[in-house]
């Protein structure tokens, strides 16, 4: 027997991947587990939200610099995937980031590297003075 009250939903609105049906063919951001961040035209997903991505641009972001490297066809197995947003064409090009060449922002991204590798330790320092005990493997464990 069909439920015809409108206060519940439909069971399909509680399935992951079944929300990315309206997102074909528009254009997306799509986060993954190791902080990357892509943004490309959803062209197809399966029931594991394993995504194909065609024009596909890795944009690489540090503090309030940005740069792009350009992948094309991308496949994202679904596992990996954080965050997906669709991208409103109107704001797209009012991004509040100044573009810079690759050779910046890998310059760039070193020197965070290094100052959260320097905050880390010196964090870590502290807390093995005061008793604690320091897990430094540092693996994604899910």
């Amino acid at each position: 027997m069909e439920n015809t009250d409108p206060a519940l939903l439909p069971s399909i609105i509680f399935t992951t991947a079944a929300q990315l049906v309206d997102c074909v063919d528009k254009k997306l951001l799509v986060v993954l587990r190791d902080g990357r961040k892509l943004i490309g035209i959803l062209r197809s997903f399966d029931q594991y939200a394993n995504l194909v991505l065609q024009d596909t641009i890795e944009r690489i972001i540090v503090e309030s610099m940005y740069s792009d490297i350009q992948r094309g066809v991308y496949i994202v197995r679904g596992e990996n995937v954080v965050l997906v947003g669709e991208i409103e064409p109107e704001k797209e090009d009012s991004i509040p980031l100044k573009e810079v060449s690759l050779d910046e922002i890998y310059a760039a991204r070193q020197d965070e590297i290094n100052h959260r590798r320097q905050r880390e330790l010196t964090k870590n320092s502290k807390l093995m003075d005061i008793g604690f005990s320091i897990d430094t493997q540092q693996e994604d464990m899910y």
